[in-house]
């Protein structure tokens, strides 16, 4: 057993991957739980995760989240786009803003969306996606 570890040729020290690193070999479902735990930690309400696997041809889960003014939800939406990038994945799109009470974020494999509250009613997604299985809802 060699008991020396390898050092790069510039001298630097490398660094091991534990399992508290995602990197990015995070599934799409870890991601999207990503997003629905920042989500809870900003105050976002209703949250939901569904899994549409096998009902979309875009996208294997949504997460949808209520906020409360336009603030709050570009707040979120930059959130969750950090963490995700810290987990090795950068969005693919991004659409709408607060003021429009709306923010679609698509991370290719799952996206969020971010509504006030009346928009969420309008948009009726969990309606419009009701063949998905439901696997977390955070009130």
């Amino acid at each position: 057993m060699n008991d020396n570890p390898k050092k790069p040729v510039d001298g630097t020290p490398t660094t091991e991957s534990t399992d508290e690193v995602a990197g990015p070999t995070a599934s799409n479902e870890d991601l999207a739980r990503a997003a629905v735990d920042e989500t809870s930690e900003h105050l976002g309400s209703d949250i939901v995760l569904l899994d549409t696997r096998g009902i979309s041809s875009f996208a294997d889960f949504f997460v949808i989240v209520s906020g409360e003014t336009d603030r709050h939800i570009e707040s979120m939406a930059d959130d969750i786009s950090r963490r995700v990038r810290a987990m090795g994945v950068h969005i693919t799109h991004r659409e709408g803003s607060g003021r429009g009470g709306w923010v679609l974020l698509d991370f290719t494999g799952f996206v969020v969306h971010l509504f006030t509250r009346e928009q969420r009613e309008r948009y009726g997604l969990e309606q419009l996606w009701s063949r998905a299985t439901e696997i977390v809802r955070v009130q």
